[in-house]
């Protein structure tokens, strides 16, 4: 019964922004949504940021596919 009611809640919150999304498009000068997209350019502290995520998930992937006693993994 509390699920239904928090699904409802949210339903009704999509609702509203999408109704305050229309009448914000159809006021403003320009007529499509995308025009008002502009690409945030990445800082290097942005991109060392995403290398280092990158890297850990390898990491975290190697060493769990050599750690599972499923694995055979033969040392040259």
């Amino acid at each position: 019964m509390r699920f239904g009611k928090i699904v409802e809640g949210l339903k009704s919150k999509i609702k509203a922004s999408l109704r305050m999304r229309k009448r914000s498009s159809l006021s403003s000068s320009s007529s499509s949504s995308s025009s008002s997209y502009e690409k945030i350019e990445k800082t290097d502290s942005m991109r060392f940021e995403l290398r280092s995520r990158k890297a850990h998930k390898i990491i975290q992937q190697t060493l769990r596919i050599a750690d599972s006693p499923t694995s055979r993994t033969y040392a040259l």
